[in-house]
């Protein structure tokens, strides 16, 4: 009897030592993914502040981008094209100089890498644009796929306003 209590219990140890590994082979899966996409969203934030690349060279062709609260923009933009076309291409043509961000600071936690930053340009009438961001991104493949972005919507208003350079 004993020497079957010994096995049933040296199963058991083989058994809880190979979920152990197998949660850590997985929980190093997962902190290889989030250093990788935090790097990814790094590198785009790195390129936005040169003025050689943005953040939105990352978008999946359908990503879903929402605009969190009350903005004149605050809604969910079903692809890449909606929100370019919708929500960059007319905020840039208020700016005569383009938004430059500062990360504060960037998480990640499995696919999603949530930076908090603040930007700052100058818009066509000449007076300064600021505004500190929060945005969850979702990535997948290196790629954004969904994101939440929260920012100080009386100050976006503010700038939403102004004719942008084609009106």
């Amino acid at each position: 009897m004993s020497n079957s209590k010994s096995l049933v219990a040296t199963l058991r140890g083989i058994a809880c030592a190979a979920s152990i590994s197998l949660c850590m082979a997985a929980g190093g899966a997962v902190a290889a993914d989030e250093v990788a996409n935090k790097a990814t969203v790094q590198k785009a934030f790195d390129a936005w502040a040169a003025g050689t690349g943005s953040p939105y060279d990352l978008l999946a062709d359908n990503v879903t981008w929402t605009i969190t609260g009350n903005s004149a923009a605050s809604k969910s933009y079903g692809s890449r094209d909606a929100f370019i076309n919708e929500v960059i291409k007319p905020f840039n043509a208020r700016m005569s100089v383009g938004l430059k961000p500062t990360i504060r600071n960037m998480y990640a936690d499995g696919d999603t890498v949530i930076v908090f930053f603040d930007a700052a340009g100058t818009a066509k009438d000449g007076q300064p644009y600021k505004n500190t961001y929060a945005w969850f991104l979702d990535l997948d493949g290196g790629k954004i796929v969904k994101a939440s972005a929260f920012f100080d919507s009386i100050a976006f208003d503010k700038l939403w306003a102004l004719p942008a350079a084609s009106e």
